[in-house]
């Protein structure tokens, strides 16, 4: 269990210095139904083009482009 007193304040003043995205993950992390749709994209072998579309706007996430590879 955290030693954190989450009634403090001061308890948070590390996250003035954490970026936007960086604590938009954790906070996304601990979410169950997010933990839960990463294990089921895992357990079936990664997500096909669609699903992983539609997993991306369920939660707000952006993926970067990859480059393709030439043939």
């Amino acid at each position: 269990m955290l030693s954190i007193d989450w009634r403090l304040p001061a308890a948070y003043g590390h996250t003035k210095h954490i970026p936007a995205a960086g604590f938009a993950w954790e906070y996304l992390r601990r979410n169950d139904e997010y933990r839960q749709d990463c294990q089921t994209i895992a357990l079936t072998g990664g997500p096909a083009g669609r699903d992983l579309e539609e997993f991306a706007h369920r939660w707000g996430l952006r993926f970067p482009v990859r480059s393709r590879r030439a043939p």
